[in-house]
């Protein structure tokens, strides 16, 4: 891999974004609650990280982690998918295969609402670790497959969590992906050799960082981070800058009652802004950057 360190080097494309705006917003919502690795579930070790580091020795079942996780669905999920419905927020699901074919009608809840699904791999793991392109080809079709069952609809985005492997952009444009996400690099979407459009994430306005020592505490905390990320990109797209603000939520997180007010403040400020944003799914981001900026 060679790094690009320079990008578009301050020569920013001449790109507005859909209803004339130079900002647009993409919301997230992580859909990994069943795709965590679990003893319980047959894997050979469990995720350690929830609202507490887990103390269960290696190899041994973890059914106290397991419930963390699982709260997101069975509780969680359904405040979220209000508060997108009543602040008209569209959303993109970052579903894992094994979450989507386990909690089916949580994921078609978000999916009857018009909100975009897209590939997080089958398990909530990096692809970075695939040992083969057999092996995670053979995670990514059955991921694929799992998410289109649910929603009807095939996965047009992907993300893994961490980082990909050597081959994995090249195993999703063979299979008619139009974006990856796994990119941090960047404030707006850019081309890959592979032909995928890169529409970048971000894990600085995330609500992980709630589970991070050095991160948020308070519901507040996250709030005032995204509205500042706004107040800045809004001046530059002011400016005539186009930009690109990600947001990420996740179910067990920001479904919990003590952090659910930093998803409803946050969606109730960008309602609050919307004549000024494009609020938008990935998938409309990355087709409207293709057609705008042509390979």
């Amino acid at each position: 891999m060679t790094r690009d360190l320079i990008g578009y080097g301050g020569a920013w494309p001449a790109l507005t974004w859909p209803g004339g705006s130079k900002l647009a917003v993409s919301v997230v919502v992580n859909f990994e609650e069943g795709a965590e690795q679990q003893v319980l579930d047959g894997d050979p070790v469990s995720e350690r990280m929830g609202e507490v580091i887990s103390v269960v020795p290696e190899g041994i079942p973890d059914p106290g982690q397991a419930q963390i996780f699982a709260y997101g669905t069975r509780a969680g999920a359904w405040r979220m998918a209000d508060a997108l419905r009543q602040y008209r927020v569209p959303a993109t699901v970052f579903a894992c295969g094994r979450a989507a074919e386990r909690a089916a009608p949580v994921l078609q809840v978000f999916s009857k609402d018009g909100h975009e699904t897209a590939c997080h791999g089958w398990l909530w793991r990096p692809h970075a670790d695939y040992d083969s392109a057999e092996a995670e080809a053979h995670d990514l079709d059955r991921a694929t497959a799992a998410i289109t069952k649910v929603t009807g609809a095939a996965p047009m985005g992907f993300f893994c969590r961490g980082a990909e492997s050597p081959w994995t952009r090249d195993l999703l444009a063979a299979r008619g992906f139009v974006y990856t996400s796994n990119g941090f690099d960047d404030d707006l979407p850019y081309r890959d050799p592979s032909g995928l459009t890169v529409v970048p994430y971000a894990l600085d306005a995330n609500d992980m960082k709630f589970f991070h020592p050095n991160g948020f505490v308070r519901a507040q905390d996250m709030v005032d981070y995204v509205t500042d990320a706004l107040d800045v990109l809004e001046g530059e797209a002011a400016r005539g800058l186009p930009r690109l603000l990600n947001i990420g939520f996740h179910l067990r997180i920001v479904g919990r009652p003590g952090r659910f007010k930093a998803f409803e403040q946050i969606l109730a400020e960008l309602d609050r802004r919307r004549d000024r944003l494009w609020l938008a799914r990935r998938i409309d981001i990355a087709e409207a950057f293709d057609k705008a900026c042509p390979a």
